[in-house]
């Protein structure tokens, strides 16, 4: 299956209830309670390409469909004699592409960053001449051939790996697999320069992509504050705020992380950056490691704490923010009177006021005071889809105690 004819597609209709208004302007999906959800539009393919009509029967646009997800349509192209072929693909890349060549001399960010680039479900990350795609929509699995090949048309890029694993594809009913598509998987950590810093990303078997790029000016701003600074930061995964710092000019760096192979992966960054003397790791569980170095009596005059989703559905946000304002505590009293204190979210159900919220009492009961000095976002290589709060999930909020 790798194109879809006008005249082939099957039709799907909304309910007379259902927002029209809203998916004309912009807004990219249409929930199950939306659709007319006869036995025909049940029975489709999950990914099935079909035309999306109003309930006066006027076409709307071209979508797909999974009558498996909660997210039953999602919006390809407001042209309805719009084909979604190889060529339909090279548009869109060449589109996101231009973008992201004005923003960065070298090639490596993301590329496409799903409904906000016109590719609903798809992420696709770029490391030089290697791409990792995360399908996390079944219509994007169902037309992975021609979506790889006009990335290749596109970039250039020699090898496509396929990382098809994680929450949203569970969501959508779809097998967890990697494969390596075009080329060969590379034997060593993909080199990546970003800051100043190197990080080594195992795009095989590494988190996500192998690397996170949404926080690059975060990065950034951390390492203007940590010059000639001890710093901590928790949660590092490969380094990202940690090996920023010691780009930055930081006397010393504790890198801290549950995962062994992560920070390997750090100490081959630090190592390649020629500064493995300034830089430590310590393995084990952030919240015991930060009551572990309380004890020990250690301060930092930075401290970074860019843990996991701590929220990553509305059922889970109380939890969350208990989980946010717990680590705010214990990090609080590790920060040197005039230091600073960043902390992070990535869970999009914990909107900002929330997690600013959780974090200042955090610090509170900590025992400490604080003024917000930065409130820091994902990079422009992250475009937001004002229509879709949901892709607005990072917050970085850099607090001076």
């Amino acid at each position: 299956m790798t194109e879809h004819t006008s005249s082939a597609m099957p039709v799907v209709r909304l309910i007379p209830k259902a927002e029209a208004r809203a998916i004309r302007h912009g807004f990219p999906w249409v929930y199950a309670n939306e659709l007319v959800t006869d036995r025909r539009t049940r029975n489709l393919t999950p990914g099935t390409i079909a035309q999306l009509e109003d309930a006066n029967r006027t076409p709307m646009g071209v979508v797909t469909v999974n009558p498996a997800s909660k997210i039953i349509c999602r919006m390809l192209d407001q042209d309805p004699a719009a084909v979604i072929d190889q060529a339909w693909f090279v548009g869109k890349l060449q589109r996101a592409l231009a973008h992201r060549a004005r923003l960065y001399e070298a090639p490596f960010y993301r590329l496409v960053h799903a409904e906000a680039d016109g590719l609903p479900g798809v992420i696709i990350d770029r490391f030089g001449d290697l791409a990792v795609i995360q399908p996390n929509a079944a219509w994007a699995d169902l037309l992975i051939t021609p979506l790889v090949a006009a990335l290749q048309e596109v970039t250039g890029v020699t090898t496509v790996i396929m990382n098809g694993t994680g929450r949203a594809r569970t969501l959508e009913g779809l097998e967890e697999k990697t494969d390596v598509l075009v080329g060969t998987a590379p034997d060593a950590p993909v080199q990546v320069p970003m800051n100043g810093a190197i990080y080594m990303a195992d795009v095989m078997g590494g988190q996500k992509t192998g690397l996170f790029f949404d926080q690059r000016l975060n990065h950034a701003f951390v390492a203007g504050l940590s010059k000639a600074a001890r710093v901590l930061d928790v949660f590092s995964h490969v380094g990202g705020f940690g090996l920023a710092a010691l780009a930055g000019g930081a006397a010393s760096v504790l890198a801290v992380d549950g995962s062994a192979p992560a920070l390997e992966l750090a100490e081959q960054g630090a190592a390649a950056m020629g500064v493995s003397d300034r830089f430590e790791t310590r393995k084990g569980d952030a919240f015991d490691v930060l009551t572990a170095l309380a004890e020990e009596g250690a301060t930092f005059d930075v401290v970074i704490c860019d843990p996991p989703a701590f929220a990553p559905s509305k059922s889970a946000l109380e939890a969350g923010l208990r989980a946010y304002e717990r680590i705010a505590r214990l990090a609080a009293p590790l920060v040197a009177d005039g230091g600073y204190l960043t902390l992070c979210s990535c869970s999009h159900a914990a909107d900002l006021t929330k997690f600013r919220n959780a974090s200042a009492r955090g610090i509170g009961r900590g025992g400490r005071r604080g003024q917000i000095i930065q409130t820091g976002f994902a990079g422009p290589d992250h475009p937001l889809l004002p229509h879709l709060a949901e892709s607005g999930y990072l917050k970085a909020l850099t607090f001076r105690l």
